[in-house]
């Protein structure tokens, strides 16, 4: 095999990325385990409920800083990207749009965390698991995805009433191709879940698997020269997947925007 093949057979670019279980919760009968995304996901929303409050708590004119950050992405959120698709109906449903983006942000930065590093520093205890990427995980996505599915769903009921939310549900076309469309519109609507769930599990998840290949050349090869060109490149991407944890929170946010404003429009 050689020594590359033997080095290429022991490197896993996914170990950073898979789903590992700490410890596992017993009540009676059922056993839940919980695993290192279940971990930095409840960081997270500790984190962001503990950091945001305390940014925007201080009533000041001019707002600087973090405070100023978080206050530009919010009115940027709601008059650029809510207002135009929900009009008046902007001020019901910013919160929660709010939350969805800064929880997958939350979500795509934590991966980017050597958190498993700082723990060994702290405790020396080595291969504790505590690291990896949730949005990196279908489960998790997929259960963002299902949030927002039911919650632009909900709203369009909330709107119409659910009678005439499935009546309108499918376009204006002649009665004999009405059953036909309102399966095709039906059936999009599940479209929609898995392409949200999807695209924001593969963009996280290359990522992550290209940081972990950049990083395993040091480990194979054992030079100078490769291990500063993969420091080096190991560094550009990992500028380019901070961009990329931003767009992909915003692209779910925007499209979950979109599917809200379908839902609530009185021409669909």
């Amino acid at each position: 095999m050689g020594i590359y093949g033997i080095l290429l057979s022991s490197f896993d670019p996914l170990q950073e990325v898979s789903s590992k279980t700490l410890f596992v919760l017993r009540l009676g009968l059922l056993q839940i385990p919980f695993t290192n995304h279940m971990l930095i996901v409840t960081l997270t929303a500790l984190l962001l409920m503990l950091l945001i409050p305390l940014s925007i708590r201080r009533d000041v004119r001019i707002p600087c800083g973090f405070h100023s950050l978080i206050e530009t992405i919010c009115v940027f959120l709601r008059e650029d990207v809510a207002r135009p698709f929900l009009k008046d109906y902007t001020d019901r449903y910013i919160g929660v749009l709010w939350s969805l983006f800064f929880f997958i942000l939350g979500l795509n930065l934590m991966g980017l965390v050597p958190l498993d590093k700082f723990v060994w520093l702290a405790t020396h205890i080595e291969h504790n698991n505590i690291v990896g990427a949730p949005t990196s995980n279908i489960w998790i996505t997929g259960a963002l995805a299902a949030f927002a599915f039911i919650l632009f769903h909900l709203a369009g009921i909330r709107k119409k009433g659910l009678g005439r939310y499935l009546a309108t549900l499918s376009p204006k076309v002649p009665w004999p191709l009405m059953p036909f469309m309102f399966i095709m519109e039906l059936l999009s609507s599940f479209v929609r879940l898995f392409s949200l769930a999807i695209r924001l599990f593969a963009n996280i998840l290359a990522g992550h698997i290209l940081l972990g290949v950049l990083l395993g050349f040091i480990v194979m090869f054992k030079t100078f020269m490769v291990a500063g060109a993969s420091i080096v490149a190991t560094t550009l991407m990992s500028l380019l997947e901070i961009f990329v944890a931003f767009l992909q929170a915003y692209i779910f946010t925007f499209l979950t925007t979109i599917f809200i404003g379908f839902a609530i429009s009185d021409d669909h």
